[in-house]
């Protein structure tokens, strides 16, 4: 059975979608993950411009201007979307980790 495309995300797709909720240029991407994360979670310049020029294709995200050679991006309602599934996935997983932390915790 494929794989639906974007189903799930990874870590680092979550967060460039999460941090363009603002417009923002790579660099400042870069920037808003490492500071929404603590630091945890990193993308470096190959991936991040990797999954820019892939959210662009699938119309996730759209190139708003180019400024003094920095291209900036905004999340499209798609993405929003996008975004809120994969948020709602995490809900439910982080649910399921607690029942069963209950159940163990009641034995």
């Amino acid at each position: 059975m494929a794989r639906k495309r974007l189903e799930t995300l990874t870590e680092q797709m979550f967060y460039v979608l999460l941090s363009l909720r603002e417009e923002r240029h790579g660099y400042g991407i870069m920037q808003a993950i490492t500071e929404l994360t603590g630091g945890r979670v990193s993308v470096g310049a190959g991936t991040l411009y990797a999954l820019l020029e892939r959210f662009e294709k699938d119309g996730l995200i759209r190139r708003t201007r180019t400024e003094d050679n920095r291209k900036y991006y905004i999340l499209m309602p798609e993405g929003e979307r996008t975004l809120q599934n994969e948020y709602e996935r995490i809900k439910k997983q982080a649910a399921d980790m607690e029942r069963v932390l209950q159940k163990e915790e009641e034995l």
